[in-house]
């Protein structure tokens, strides 16, 4: 940070800058600079005075000054301020006490107070929460816990009767699923509590039959139990699962039980197996069967790869929460009794046993959090009290928050902004600032009624969500955005983006149902569509191939097709009158595709859009996939690909609408596991199996090997521009999902070629190609943009899967949350992304290091100027350029007809930084060679034709500079040019030429209709106006006779 920067904000608001006048000897600092601290009163002007005062004559050589000179140089050179305010500023700078300091120690005061003064007003922010929402969940009995999983970005919820409850990260329940037990049976059986193992995709439950089971989240359809802890002494209540990010392998589950005890078992090789299996089993049936492993082989040290660590220092109480945290290397566990409530135990190196100390609270707490930075722990008081801990000092707690009247009943952190949220019995929820230790916000919400209720607290820092159960109802308060701090193009969280390349706009869609549309070249809002589907969210968009209809596709199970001034022309029925998650729309010649809540693609014929409701029709492929279809994509002529939630694509003939293979990241073993069910099925009944029966078993095989969303496929792209991949065998399919990885297929071969992890640790990804086919975006839920080159990767066969990624030209974040779509376009020549999220912001930037704008800023921009773009498309321009060429030589050879001209972009200038809406800096990474030549400049390549030089033209006219052409002066002729050749002949009188005479004077007689028409034509038109004159004076008559 500069340091005139620095002084700007510590200083903001009212001190006068560099031309204020200078102060006069002895002016006292109350008279015009306030009473605050005086490192807080200097203002820019003063510090570059200070500077100038530690500036040596010599280079490289550091000024010192001791405290008498620092005072006597300080208050020559500033001017204002007393020898006692300026000796307490040298005693705060000289920590150290060396007895001088330097310019280097004053800066990092100066910063390091800054950064505390913004840490303090962070802290001050209270955040403003939307109103509080009760999710509808079928969950019978009381909530035992919440948990979110980061890789699939899914929340886990758990009843004490066994019910797990999965829900998407929009918060709608996905899927409910019985955790069952062979010890007891469901009505006899409680849970009593859950925690995930992300580092191996397990979840382990906690049972009243003094048991933990451990289920592996590897499956879709049911979560098999993989190993299962039995002979426990105690019954566990309470759990904690940590591993170490740096070696995976490095775990602790850590649990509490009714008798007292705190027991943890340390995992030392996580990743390849929790426990030992038995070298007897058989490897088929140890990779699917549950393990049972007893508590006295596993406290016997029997199991090499996990070791048992415990304590019963609780005394027989109930352990009401235990967590292991690194930062103490301790196991940090609570109870209801006013002896021992608080213990901390940790293991000393090159012992086996525990050391432990523990802090004595009067009647007890509820619960208790711990902050690593601030080194506090909170304990929810069962006396009313918040009690803030230093772990080391037990004597007393160093801070008590008073404000609640009834107990404390949850206490969390909120770590960023070192805040406190404490929730009481009587339902009123406190935030706390931590520093101050003061109460900055008191919620009280519509709680639901009632004294007795089990309560869970738990609070999502990431989304900003806080969860509060009372029994078996879920509420939800959420943390609504700070709008200050981003521009928005919604009201509400976008969820798709399209662009029209005819229109040159950007249309774009909201969970409101609302579509706006944007001009690109200034981010100006030309027009919006309110309720297009009254209040239900509009999922995707997509414009049909003549861009004149716009389709939008809602969770109210329609789709609609509208034309540009908001007019309605047809409603597709894709739900047959139900709610259904629209995922994609693809339109086609004569048909519209729609997908995404189900393993058959909904279709519907041109021959049927003469009506405005519109049913759909049958798909003659019938089911193909084992799961919901999540997208889909096409290659011209017939080609049609479609992928699901459990990573299966299937390859179709969009012709004769027949699937003909099926690509899978681990197809071999799917499709061995598929013989053995069907193997089984068949020798099971004695006749054969319907259909319907079979898939739908084969679907339960297929969730073996699909993973969490590990393969989900999300977005699905072909490679149109690569003509040649049924020659190369290189990759013509590209597709994302799931754990952040890209695949690069060859659909002829029915091979995956290439695999790399773009994104990793962010659950879901989506993509989008340009036309050209050479550089790749994907996006993931934290709203992190990636650009890949991949004119050059996969362009050829190869004999092993490559997980090399290609290269990464550009990684920044234009947005805060998930990016919801993205898309790709061409103005100018320049590549273009625009992507848009749920923080409610619509972004673009282009391939390389330009700004980030946000359609709705409010200084609208000008992009030709912005980027650098020529006025007319440099492609169409060198069609025209080749077409001429081809005109003035009609023949040439095959080598020269494939060359290509050569592109040649203006350098980018520097811009402006008040000219952009910069969200935040991006990562940018080092351009390889071949990208830097094709972004600044490439060398212009002449074609050689019959010994000269055809020179090819690459940019406009209008880029030339063109000025008046100066007159020639007149040029002497030879005399011999003058004589021969430019001689003077006298000119020859022609003839004149002789006038013509007039018409009328060539006439030999006047033309009339008895000289024109013959003689029997003009008899019948004779005869027709007599018969008229007789009919006509006959209607008269008998008209007079009527009147009389």
């Amino acid at each position: 940070m500069n340091y005139q920067n620095a002084a700007l904000e510590f200083n903001a608001g009212s001190q006068p800058g560099l031309g204020s006048p200078e102060r006069t000897e002895g002016t006292s600092a109350g008279q015009d600079q306030g009473t605050g601290q005086l490192e807080e009163r200097l203002t820019v002007g003063d510090f570059v005075k200070i500077q100038s005062a530690f500036e040596s004559s010599e280079p490289r050589q550091t000024v010192c000054m001791s405290r008498e000179e620092f005072l006597q140089r300080m208050t020559d050179i500033v001017g204002w301020g007393t020898k006692e305010e300026y000796q307490e500023l040298f005693d705060k700078v000289d920590v150290a006490r060396d007895g001088f300091i330097n310019w280097d120690k004053l800066t990092s005061f100066i910063l390091l107070a800054l950064y505390e003064k913004d840490e303090r007003a962070r802290a001050a922010v209270v955040p403003q929460w939307m109103d509080l929402k009760f999710l509808p969940s079928k969950h019978k009995d009381t909530i035992q816990k919440v948990i979110f999983l980061k890789s699939s970005s899914r929340y886990l919820t758990i009843s004490k009767e066994g019910l797990l409850g999965i829900w998407g990260e929009n918060l709608k329940l996905q899927e409910a699923l019985p955790i069952t037990s062979d010890a007891t049976k469901l009505k006899h059986l409680w849970v009593t509590s859950l925690v995930s193992l992300e580092n191996v995709n397990k979840i382990a439950v906690a049972f009243t039959s003094k048991e933990i089971s451990f289920y592996d989240l590897l499956s879709k359809e049911e979560f098999p139990c993989q190993y299962k802890l039995q002979g426990l002494k105690g019954t566990p209540i309470c759990m904690d699962y940590w591993y170490d990010p740096l070696d995976a392998n490095e775990a602790i589950l850590s649990f509490g039980d009714i008798t007292g005890k705190v027991q943890a078992i340390s995992f030392t090789a996580a990743l390849i197996s929790l426990f030992e299996r038995p070298v007897s089993a058989c490897e088929d049936e140890g990779a699917t069967a549950t393990m049972t492993i007893n508590w006295a082989e596993l406290h016997s040290g029997y199991h090499k790869c996990c070791f048992i660590l415990e304590h019963k220092l609780h005394h027989g109480d109930w352990v009401r929460q235990v967590t292991y945290n690194a930062s103490l290397d301790a196991i940090i566990s609570s109870t209801t009794s006013n002896i021992n409530t608080v213990v901390l135990a940790w293991r000393e190196k090159s012992k086996k046993h525990l050391k432990m100390t523990s802090f004595n609270i009067a009647q007890g707490i509820h619960a208790f959090d711990y902050h690593s930075q601030l080194n506090l722990i909170a304990t929810a008081g069962i006396n009313n009290k918040v009690c803030l801990w230093n772990p080391f000092v037990v004597s007393k707690p160093v801070g008590v928050l008073w404000g609640h009247s009834t107990s404390v009943i949850a206490v969390q952190f909120f770590v960023e902004r070192k805040q406190l949220f404490s929730f009481s019995k009587d339902k009123v929820l406190r935030l706390w600032d931590v520093q101050h230790q003061l109460s900055i916000q008191r919620i009280a919400c519509s709680f639901p009624k009632g004294q007795d209720f089990r309560c869970l607290f738990h609070f999502d820092e990431t989304h900003g969500r806080l969860f509060i159960s009372f029994s078996n109802q879920l509420a939800l308060l959420a943390m609504k955005s700070e709008a200050s701090k981003r521009v928005k193009s919604h009201e509400k969280a976008v969820t798709c983006v399209l662009y029209s390349s005819i229109m040159k706009q950007v249309i774009s869609s909201d969970t409101e149902s609302t579509v706006s549309f944007w001009m690109i070249d200034t981010g100006q809002k030309i027009k919006q569509f309110t309720g297009c589907h009254g209040n239900a969210e509009i999922s995707t968009m997509a414009l049909d191939a003549n861009e004149t209809r716009l389709l939008t596709g809602s969770t109210d199970g329609t789709v609609k097709v509208w034309d540009f001034n908001g007019y309605c022309h047809h409603t597709l029925n894709v739900g047959r009158d139900g709610a259904v998650d629209i995922s994609q729309i693809l339109v086609l010649k004569t048909t519209i595709l729609v997908t995404g809540w189900e393993r058959v693609i909904t279709v519907f014929r041109s021959q049927n859009f003469n009506r405005f409701f519109i049913q759909p029709e049958e798909w003659k492929g019938g089911v193909q996939h084992y799961d919901d279809i999540l997208c889909a994509a096409f290659l011209p002529p017939q080609t049609l690909v479609t992928g699901s939630y459990d990573g299966e694509i299937v390859v179709w003939n969009n012709s004769t609408e027949n699937a003909h293979c099926v690509l899978h990241p681990d197809y071999q073993r799917l499709l061995k596991s598929k013989l053995e069910l069907r193997r089984r099925l068949s020798a099971g009944r004695s006749s054969s199996p319907t259909p319907m029966t079979d898939q739908a078993a084969l679907g339960v095989c297929s969730s073996e090997i699909d993973t969490e969303g590990n393969n989900a496929v999300m977005r699905l792209c072909f490679l149109e521009a690569r003509k040649d991949t049924a020659v190369t065998g290189g990759a013509n399919l590209v597709s994302c999902g799931g754990s952040g990885y890209v695949r690069f297929w060859d659909t002829i071969k029915k091979e995956l070629l290439a695999e790399f992890l773009a994104h990793s640790g962010v659950g879901s990804i989506i993509m989008s190609i340009d036309k050209l086919n050479r550089y790749l975006v994907t996006g993931d839920i934290d709203g992190w943009l990636k650009i890949w080159n991949i004119e050059e990767y996969c362009l050829n066969s190869v004999k092993s899967k490559v997980t090399q990624p290609p290269t990464l030209i550009r990684s920044f974040q234009p947005h805060e949350d998930r990016i919801s779509s993205l898309e790709m376009c061409e103005l100018g020549g320049r590549l273009l992304i625009i992507s848009s999220s749920a923080d409610c912001s619509i972004s673009l930037s282009d391939v390389s290091n330009a700004p980030i704008w946000i359609f709705g800023q409010a200084k609208h921009w000008q992009i030709e100027s912005c980027f650098h773009l020529p006025k007319r498309d440099t492609n169409l321009m060198e069609n025209e350029i080749r077409e001429e060429s081809i005109k003035v030589i009609p023949v040439l050879s095959k080598e020269e007809a494939c060359l290509d001209t050569a592109e040649c972009l203006p350098l980018d200038k520097k811009i402006r930084e008040d000219s952009a809406y910069n969200v935040s800096p991006s990562e940018d990474k080092n351009l390889d060679k071949k990208y830097k030549e094709r972004t600044i400049c490439k060398k212009i390549t002449p074609t050689l034709y019959n010994g000269g030089v055809l020179q090819k033209s690459f940019s406009a006219f209008r880029s030339l500079n063109i000025g008046a052409l100066k007159e020639l002066p007149e040029v002497n002729k030879p005399a011999f040019l003058l004589e021969k050749y430019f001689r003077e002949e006298p000119e020859e009188e022609s003839p004149p030429i002789p006038e013509l005479p007039s018409l009328s004077e060539t006439l030999k007689a006047v033309f009339d209709e008895k000289s024109i028409f013959p003689k029997e034509i003009l008899d019948r038109e004779r005869r027709n106006k007599q018969l008229c004159q007789e009919t006509s004076s006959e209607v008269k008559i008998k008209r007079n006779k009527k009147q009389l």
